[in-house]
């Protein structure tokens, strides 16, 4: 069970703003900057994300579905502001992964704990 869209609200009206300031700093997280579908809008969105080979990977923790994660797909990329930089990233697809490879150990297992399986993979460009 993937964390509750009550919660996801709660995050996109209150965390998200103290988070969003904090987030392209931190180790281990990071800022989606992403066009809306449907209304054009720029959007920016805190996530947990992880450098990979050639890319990277952010764990959906409010599942496939989320807004953000539709936009990603349908525009075909986004960027990362991470670590104090801005990263171009494309090729958006999301991989179920019931074993969570991807993530580091100690993630691993937290994730594993709120039944996390699913993982949107991006490549730097």
């Amino acid at each position: 069970m993937v964390l509750p869209k009550r919660l996801a609200r709660f995050n996109r009206v209150a965390a998200n703003r103290v988070l969003g300031r904090l987030t392209p700093r931190l180790p281990g997280f990071g800022t989606i900057v992403h066009r809306g579908r449907r209304s054009g809008h720029t959007y920016r969105t805190p996530v947990s994300v992880f450098a990979v080979p050639h890319g990277y990977v952010v764990a959906l923790t409010y599942g496939r579905d989320s807004d953000w994660v539709k936009n990603v797909l349908a525009e075909g990329g986004c960027e990362l502001v991470t670590r104090g930089r801005t990263v171009k990233l494309s090729e958006p697809r999301v991989v179920h992964d019931e074993d969570r490879k991807a993530m580091p150990f100690g993630v691993r297992h937290l994730l594993g704990a709120i039944s996390v399986t699913d993982f949107l993979h991006l490549t730097a460009e």
